[in-house]
């Protein structure tokens, strides 16, 4: 089943943290057909919203330390400019300490 993760760039996704916050027993990183399969956007593009069906979501803790924070857009070299809060907000998603 799909899980996004939303993360800094600069920060690595430890995998057995965020199945914890999941409530599962294993978390992988997907294919990218997995990824365009259940978002409808390509690796390196992929947008915290905006999928075919609304996606579990967590949003790394690590990104309320910036007072605004770019998101992917949907495409390959596209940005949106947020904020931390409001990526819980619109993704539905929940805060949870996942980087590493």
């Amino acid at each position: 089943a799909p899980l996004l993760i939303v993360a800094s760039g600069g920060h690595r996704v430890d995998l057995k943290r965020a199945a914890g916050h999941a409530g599962v027993r294993k978390v992988r990183r997907a294919s990218p057909d997995f990824v365009l399969r259940f978002t409808g956007q390509e690796v390196g593009g992929v947008a915290p919203i905006g999928h075919p069906a609304p996606l579990p979501t967590l949003v790394d803790t690590a990104l309320a330390e910036y007072p605004q924070v770019w998101a992917g857009a949907g495409l390959p070299h596209t940005m949106f400019r947020t904020t931390f809060e409001e990526l819980v907000a619109l993704t539905g998603g929940e805060a949870a300490d996942v980087g590493v």
